[in-house]
């Protein structure tokens, strides 16, 4: 078994980690500890250059750019921002706020109109 070592992290990455830990079926912990190995893997990898994977994700460079490895690194934290925005996405709540009715399926495959 692994032992482990207090350390400190800035509270923006213990609240993230807090966040998505139990999405990933690990602990806050588990989950900084996860994102430092792939830090440390990217960082020692060849032919992989961080500062060019970041300024792709900053908008401030080309996808077309990378080389095979960094734009697989791009596609997995792009897929990660997709997941997310998913989960946080609550279309029946922003239709509500805004008073709009809506259609959606309900588990039979049936058609129901929400009205606001």
């Amino acid at each position: 078994m692994a032992t482990s070592t207090p350390i400190r992290v800035d509270e923006d990455i213990h609240a993230l980690a807090t966040a998505l830990a139990p999405l990933m079926s690990r602990s806050a912990a588990q989950q900084v500890s996860h994102w430092a190995r792939i830090g440390k893997e990217l960082e020692s990898a060849p032919n992989v250059s961080t500062q060019a994977i970041e300024q792709v994700l900053g908008c401030r460079a080309s996808y077309d750019d990378l080389n095979e490895r960094e734009q697989a690194v791009v596609r997995a934290e792009w897929a990660e921002r997709t997941d997310q925005r998913r989960r946080d996405l609550n279309l029946a709540d922003e239709f509500a706020a805004e008073g709009r009715s809506y259609v959606e399926l309900d588990d039979d495959g049936n058609i129901v109109t929400r009205q606001p």
